[in-house]
């Protein structure tokens, strides 16, 4: 995908909203609170990526989709109604999105990294599970939740039922029981860095902008390049913002 960004213009990324957790007061809290970065974004906003686990559970039947979220859901609605281009990228949490949003608001749904260039600034994009090396129980299971099988069996199953099921698998995440934010242990364990610093040995990058990591990193991969992962909503409420060929990597205090 290629922008040509105009003067005063930015692009803004954020993820890993986890929607839903850890209870529904503070998902209602949180979800005020990006509704209010959304406008304050959309005045200068050329365009909004969102990468990943906005929801931390989402499977849409074909006649109902999970209760709640209808702040965020307006707000989008809205926005694309002005006319800003917002895209998702499915998550690990979310990979059961289907065709809701595009449907009812134009928002392109990604399922896979994509290559966008930014006037002649190059990034790579995505939520970031599954890549790089290692990992192979967990790229079997995603595998196996994005088959159609898998998809056909869980729609079978009564949405009161389906939806509880995936509530009580929810709150067992990572997100929802972390009393505390992720921590770095040096850019040796970072396995999201590591993918960046073999792929661009092949193609060079200015970015490579990820979530899943849930920790706000800004780190180098190369001379002229860096990976920048977008933390999370829950502990941060940290976002990047492109500009003029610029990556600034914020926390929003509403």
């Amino acid at each position: 995908m290629q922008i040509d960004l105009p003067a005063g213009k930015k692009i803004y990324f954020a993820s890993d909203f986890h929607l839903g957790v850890p209870d529904d007061s503070a998902s209602l809290q949180r979800e005020k609170k990006l509704v209010a970065w959304l406008d304050r974004a959309k005045a200068d906003a050329h365009s909004i990526y969102l990468l990943g686990d906005i929801f931390d559970f989402w499977f849409e039947y074909k006649h109902a989709i999970p209760k709640g979220f209808i702040r965020l859901q307006g707000k989008l609605a809205e926005l694309r109604d002005q006319g800003l281009p917002i895209y998702f990228f499915t998550g690990n949490h979310d990979m059961w999105m289907f065709d809701y949003f595009e449907k009812e608001m134009g928002i392109v749904i990604y399922r896979e990294p994509q290559e966008l260039i930014v006037n002649k600034t190059r990034l790579l994009i995505g939520h970031g599970d599954g890549l790089g090396d290692g990992d192979y129980i967990y790229k079997m299971l995603k595998a196996f939740f994005n088959s159609s099988i898998c998809q056909w069996l869980f729609a079978r199953i009564h949405p009161n039922l389906g939806i509880w099921i995936a509530k009580v698998w929810s709150r067992q995440s990572r997100i929802a029981n972390n009393a505390r934010e992720e921590k770095f242990n040096g850019e040796s364990n970072e396995f999201l860095l590591a993918y960046c610093k073999e792929l661009e040995k092949k193609d060079h990058h200015d970015f490579y902008v990820f979530g899943h990591r849930h920790l706000p990193l800004d780190l180098k991969v190369g001379d002229s390049s860096r990976y920048i992962n977008l933390g999370e909503w829950v502990h941060f409420s940290t976002y990047a913002e492109l500009g003029s060929g610029t990556m600034e990597l914020k926390t929003f205090k509403d």
